[in-house]
């Protein structure tokens, strides 16, 4: 969309229609939120109650339908469908329309944002209860913080990853260039970041001070399951990376598998799932998964929250190779807010998943809380969030978040990143009283 905005102007208005699937995605207010975030700069319609996809005949997520300058349906194109598609077409209905068409531009008009000193922040890393780094996705930065827990906690700003420009630039960390990343590993210190609308995997060394692109050619895969090596491999929306002996395993949301990316070699490939969207457990190549977006390795397992089944789940090695089992989740459209255990469970679009002493704590994004998961028996628990929108410290059980993205944890703190809050929530685990407190950082 942003393709052909930039290249038609107001010779081309585009709407989009929102017909979400989730509870939560069906809040206009949410959706506005949604609209900032990912920087859109068209105007939106809240389709609650699918009136607008029904009456175009509309049965899968993305579609798009043309309709020219005098107001008539020309066709629905479903399915993932490419700018350099759509362009020959809108071409042509520009040049039918002539001096028919209406060229006064349909501005996108948002209450004033306040300015914050994070901006819609994805994912944090907790390498201990001192050391912590977060995507601040929507400065297109990564910030290191050094972490002091006083009343109130904070944080002070160690190092800036990035010039904060959109981009994909490599160099010195002040002039390196990302566009909104989101998971990050460190090793040594090297970190990686999974830059995430960039469609690569960058490498930022921190004792040298300077960028590099690992893995991704700077363009979205639009073929599934083709591996390739560095620069020359089509990534499709890498959303989080976690460390597994000498290779870095990425969850590659756009196209619903788990990736390996050597980081000997730089070969990157399918590790994990068919690319078909589902929930299905089974041997790697015959699981299917659905926009995962979190992960943490743990020994050679992999724990993955499965956004859009609403699902946790893990993938383990055996001498027959990796085989994925559901934790909790039930299928694409079984979702909601239920705690108790396996198949009783319900989560809504979890995005982030950390885990110590042999509990799992889950992002449930959408129902605004922060989960504990047994993997060993499946009972899932509502840990901290009361469940209602806002932003509360105090008690866990009357704490409130805005869709919470990422969560890691180290030597008991828990780290939460509030995404729409624009802020990073702390609680310690192994506290007497679990409370939650929003960490104040300074520069």
């Amino acid at each position: 969309m942003r393709e052909l905005e930039g290249g038609f102007g107001d010779d081309l208005v585009i709407i989009g229609v929102h017909s979400g699937k989730f509870r939560a995605e069906r809040e206009t207010g949410n959706i506005a939120q949604a609209v900032r975030r990912y920087e859109i700069a068209h105007a939106v319609v809240n389709d609650r109650q699918y009136r607008v996809w029904r009456a175009y005949g509309v049965g899968a997520w993305p579609t798009i339908a043309l309709i020219d300058a005098r107001g008539r349906y020309v066709g629905t194109y479903p399915g993932e469908v490419t700018a350099d598609q759509l362009a020959p077409q809108i071409a042509e209905l520009i040049k039918e329309a002539g001096n028919d068409l209406d060229r006064s531009p349909l501005p996108l008009r948002l209450p004033a944002e306040a300015d914050t000193r994070l901006r819609f922040p994805t994912k944090v890393l907790a390498v201990s209860r001192a050391r912590l780094f977060v995507a601040d996705s929507g400065h297109n930065r990564v910030l290191e913080l050094a972490v002091t827990l006083i009343d109130p906690p904070r944080a002070r700003v160690v190092r800036t990853v990035g010039s904060g420009e959109q981009g994909l630039t490599d160099g010195l960390l002040t002039e390196a260039r990302f566009d909104h990343p989101h998971g990050m590993s460190l090793h040594g210190e090297t970190l990686y970041v999974a830059d995430t609308e960039n469609h690569a995997v960058r490498a930022v060394d921190l004792s040298g001070g300077t960028v590099t692109t690992l893995a991704g050619t700077g363009e979205q895969a639009r073929r599934f399951n083709q591996p390739g090596k560095g620069g020359n491999v089509a990534l499709n929306s890498p959303w989080d990376i976690a460390a597994l002996e000498g290779a870095l395993v990425v969850a590659m949301a756009g196209s619903h598998q788990l990736w390996a990316l050597d980081l000997s070699t730089t070969d990157a490939q399918p590790l994990v799932g068919t690319g078909r969207e589902d929930l299905s457990d089974g041997p790697a190549f015959r699981c299917t998964l659905a926009q995962p977006t979190g992960l943490h390795v743990s020994d050679e397992r992999i724990y993955f929250a499965d956004s859009e089944s609403s699902a946790v789940r893990e993938a383990d090695y055996a001498k027959e190779g990796w085989d994925v089992r559901t934790i909790v989740g039930q299928g694409l459209f079984d979702f909601g807010d239920e705690d108790g255990k396996g198949g009783r469970v319900r989560l809504q679009h979890p995005y982030g998943v950390t885990e110590e002493d042999g509990m799992l704590y889950v992002a449930d994004t959408y129902n605004n809380k922060i989960k504990r998961l047994d993997p060993a028996t499946g009972e899932c628990v509502t840990f901290l969030g009361s469940g209602e929108e806002g932003l509360v410290d105090g008690a866990a059980e009357a704490a409130r978040f805005d869709e919470p993205q990422g969560v890691s944890i180290a030597d008991g703190l828990l780290v939460i990143a509030d995404t729409n809050n624009h802020a990073l929530r702390v609680a310690d685990v192994d506290a007497d009283k679990l409370t939650v407190s929003t960490l104040h950082i300074v520069e």
